[in-house]
């Protein structure tokens, strides 16, 4: 079982904001950066809650469980 941040990547594309602005607005650190882009490891529900708010969504529209 798993956390996957692969809807994040796609909503990020969609609004044409790459990774790299979450970490130059402080959004998030560069562990946590590796970690989304890796889609591997786990992410602190702080980091989780600024990605919402910067981006002005719920949860689920940035991750998902994928069931291994």
């Amino acid at each position: 079982m798993a956390i996957s941040f692969k809807k994040l990547l796609v909503l990020l594309n969609e609004r044409q904001i790459s990774l790299y602005h979450l970490k130059r607005d402080k959004v998030i650190g560069t562990a946590t950066l590796d970690k989304i882009r890796k889609d591997e490891g786990n992410i602190d529900t702080r980091s989780i809650d600024r990605i919402c708010d910067y981006l002005n969504c719920q949860p689920g529209d940035i991750m998902e469980f994928i069931k291994k």
